[in-house]
């Protein structure tokens, strides 16, 4: 007798060919396209840091307002200022003396 081959034979490879295409739909849903995964992660990632940048410089701005604010009204700050970036004295009662430093050392 010959021995004949199973019917239906194909049907194993027919299985894994479609078991195959479907996990690669899938990964390409997951992972494929402009919008992956990977570059999802990266955004959110570029995200936190801008967030955090735009956090520090608007610590500066608060900061500098607040100086700014100071700098317009509190009159022992323009004094302080004025003496000291600009050598001013108050009245005819004060005399500044600026002592060189020596330049032979």
């Amino acid at each position: 007798m010959v021995a004949r081959k199973k019917s239906g034979g194909g049907w194993g490879t027919k299985r894994f060919l479609i078991a195959a295409g479907a996990i690669g739909a899938l990964w390409f849903a997951i992972e494929g396209g402009e919008y992956g995964t990977r570059d999802l992660m990266r955004q959110k990632q570029r995200k936190a840091r801008l967030q955090s940048a735009i956090d520090s410089a608007q610590h500066v701005v608060d900061s500098l307002s607040r100086y700014k604010h100071r700098l317009e009204t509190d009159p022992v700050l323009q004094e302080r200022i004025a003496r000291e970036e600009f050598g001013m004295v108050r009245g005819t009662k004060e005399i500044l003396y600026r002592i060189a430093e020596d330049s032979a050392k």
